[in-house]
């Protein structure tokens, strides 16, 4: 069967159910990556792999060994979606999570898993691949902002459901003893039951994608039962496919045969060929590289943000009685242990936070893109991002009974900045690129790019964790994670975006006007 479907979609309208359809394939990959987090660090412990100090950087490295190799992938996939089409890749990468996903769940050591985790990133390069596929299916600008916005919202769904199913069911036989007993399979292998649970989403998504999402690549529409007034590009083919059971190539009764209509395929031909020679861009431009070196800041340390958050939740914590006197409390430097929560109560405080990102993406979101417009909204969240990082380790200080309300107004202070920016950058990388020749390239890059500093910081945020826990400054990681965001605070105007924009045409991505109307490409304008 063909992994492509005719379409009938209106380009001018708002393409509603493919990005649907593309959002429940999305959905189960967040699911699957975000399950692993309640319960990293308790793996590991159960491992006994060196102290316990560095608990904290062994888990980083399970965690960011699916970045590693999806890093050194990243820009590949995209490549090969822009040769292949879109869809195949994207249903590859959903078949490497799945199996991935198996393998964890059976590791019995540390190596096992990671190399589990790794197999799923070689495989998967479904970030760049939907971001290029959502900028295809929307031709209007005034629809971006809506469907940007989408994939986020289904990332944060996915962040519900994935640590609520990895902080519930993680180690069944000591949360459901009756329905899991000593010695069943599920106490040998304490983190399947999770992963099984996420493999089956993915199973559901790959199937629902094989059958029902479209191909958006522009060079890969099919062309037969398309009606009469589609619109046609310069990737429009001049000459009719054959099809024998529909169209056939020749027909030797048609009384033109053999006279005009041959050198008229012979002239069609030589307009082809002039067609085919399309400009070459230059993927790394000013202007694209700036929005994606932001991109990569914010990645890092939201990376760290989503790292150290249960691990910071679940370390022990140190009783205030016996530790914390008033200069002590007015150090910002003295910030000992965590917050000693249970592992279910971190993947439902998760979940939670899920929602919070949830009412970010669907509420908030559209209303400041509305009011404040695109650049200045990324803009305002990147310059105040670091004061997520400020408060996080003031909750160590906070009374036992206001806990919860301190936590959940941290996570809403995080969810603010961070859901609004993703979607920000995804519209300027679409903005920045000069081509949809080369979009799937640009995304392929951007995910690279994300992927490596994915990669990079759960370690160092574990590391920078264990060495002040040593030193009875677990707020050394977060502010680790600060001064990173300081540099993304600086960095952010190095971003331009040009006020007008030409709008006209399927390949009018990243060109504007230049000040004699003329029509240049990004690459050149930057």
């Amino acid at each position: 069967m063909s992994l492509t479907c005719t379409s009938h979609r209106d380009p001018d309208k708002f393409p509603a159910v493919q990005l649907f359809l593309l959002a429940i394939v999305r959905l189960a990959e967040p699911i699957a990556l975000t399950s692993i987090f309640p319960y990293a660090w308790a793996f590991i412990k159960r491992l006994h792999i060196g102290n316990e100090d560095d608990a904290s950087f062994y888990a980083g490295l399970l965690i960011s060994s699916f970045a590693l190799a999806e890093a050194s992938m990243g820009m590949y996939w995209g490549g090969l979606s822009d040769r292949v089409g879109r869809k195949p890749v994207l249903l590859l990468g959903c078949v490497g999570t799945m199996f991935s996903m198996i393998m964890v769940g059976f590791a019995t050591n540390l190596w096992v898993a990671v190399l589990g985790r790794a197999i799923g990133g070689l495989l998967n390069g479904n970030i760049g691949v939907i971001q290029t596929m959502v900028g295809e299916l929307v031709t209007k600008p005034e629809h971006e902002p809506k469907a940007y916005s989408i994939m986020p919202f289904v990332w944060s769904i996915g962040t519900i459901i994935g640590p609520a199913i990895g902080g519930t069911f993680a180690d069944p036989h000591d949360s459901f003893p009756n329905m899991f007993p000593k010695g069943s399979l599920f106490d040998r292998f304490p983190y399947l039951l999770p992963n099984l649970i996420c493999a089956g989403m993915l199973f559901m998504s790959i199937v629902l994608g094989y059958f029902l999402l479209e191909e958006t690549h522009p060079d890969m529409q099919p062309r037969v039962l398309l009606p009469d007034d589609t619109f046609l590009s310069e990737n429009t083919p001049l000459i009719e496919t054959s099809d024998a059971m529909k169209r056939p190539a020749v027909d030797l009764r048609d009384e033109n045969y053999g006279t005009m209509r041959a050198r008229d395929i012979q002239n069609a031909s030589l307009t082809l060929k002039t067609i085919e020679r399309q400009p070459s861009y230059n993927v790394f431009s000013k202007k694209i590289m700036a929005v994606i070196v932001s991109l990569s800041i914010f990645t890092y340390h939201s990376m760290t943000f989503d790292h150290l958050l249960p691990i910071f939740f679940e370390d022990d914590r140190v009783p205030s009685s016996q530790s914390f006197g008033i200069f002590k409390v007015l150090s910002p430097f003295y910030s000992p242990g965590g917050l000693g929560l249970s592992l279910q109560s971190v993947g439902m405080i998760m979940a939670v936070q899920g929602v919070i990102a949830l009412f970010m993406q669907a509420v908030i979101f559209p209303l400041m893109a509305e009011r404040l417009g695109v650049y200045r909204l990324f803009i305002l969240v990147t310059v105040l991002h670091p004061i997520v990082y400020v408060i996080m380790p003031t909750l160590l200080f906070i009374p036992e009974r206001l806990l919860y309300p301190a936590i959940y107004f941290c996570l809403v202070v995080r969810n603010f900045f961070s859901i609004l920016l993703y979607p920000l950058l995804l519209i300027l990388i679409k903005e920045a690129t000069p081509s949809f020749s080369v979009l799937g390239k640009v995304n392929g890059l951007a995910a690279s790019a994300g992927a490596a500093c994915r990669m990079i910081a759960p370690p160092v945020a574990g590391y920078l964790y264990s060495v002040g826990r040593k030193m009875d400054c677990t707020a050394l990681a977060w502010y680790g994670s600060m001064f990173v965001a300081v540099i993304g605070a600086i960095q952010c105007f190095q971003v331009k975006r040009d006020r007008s924009r030409d709008v006209g045409g399927d390949d009018s991505i990243g060109q504007h006007s230049g000040s004699d109307g003329e029509v240049t490409p990004a690459a050149e304008t930057a």
